[in-house]
């Protein structure tokens, strides 16, 4: 079995790098990426129940891995919610998995964007993980745009064990995360 380019380039030059720029004394101390979690959510889909169906497609296209259905915990009246509708989908990728993805998603998917200048680096929390927000999937290019019925949006969670947000950022941006570049004044 092929181990993917990034996970390769992790082990041969990223750890090197953190470990001299950290001055960590053991390779595992090293953060690393733990898992990449893709959610879906569906406000509309109390009102059209098959929208989860083609969001399930959708995910599964983009991903590789068969996406789980997110169910409602409570029932909210105003919003014609009842416990145990399905809302969304997820897909939590790990290994190999999730280094092809993040590779794809750096390189191919996130450049298709109209005016892309970078990603935000202000949606790292205090623990090093980091979480993008997609406005539209169709950046991916496993979408075919003419079966789109409608945009849906998507959060893409990057979890790292790092110990904060400089880490985490780090280990991102090594990894080939376009982060926007800080504006000078």
């Amino acid at each position: 079995m092929m181990t993917p380019r990034l996970k390769d380039q992790y082990v041969k030059e990223i750890v090197p790098a953190l470990m001299k720029k950290f001055g960590y004394k053991n390779q595992m101390q090293v953060p690393k990426l733990e898992k990449i979690v893709l959610n879906i959510g569906l406000g509309r889909a109390v009102n059209e129940p098959k929208i989860v169906d083609f969001a399930v497609g959708e995910l599964a296209k983009i991903t590789g891995q068969k996406p789980v259905v997110t169910r409602s915990k409570k029932a909210i009246s105003n919003f014609k919610l009842r416990k145990g509708l399905p809302i969304g989908c997820m897909v939590t990728l790990r290994q190999n998995h999730m280094y092809e993805f993040f590779d794809r998603l750096c390189n191919i998917s996130l450049p298709r964007v109209r005016d892309f200048r970078g990603v935000s680096n202000k949606a790292f929390d205090n623990s090093g993980n980091y979480t993008l927000g997609l406005k539209e999937h169709i950046i991916f290019p496993e979408v075919e745009a003419e079966k789109l019925e409608g945009a849906m949006g998507m959060n893409i969670t990057f979890v790292t064990t790092a110990s904060n947000q400089d880490e985490g950022m780090e280990l991102l941006s090594l990894m080939g995360m376009p982060f926007r570049k800080k504006q000078e004044k």
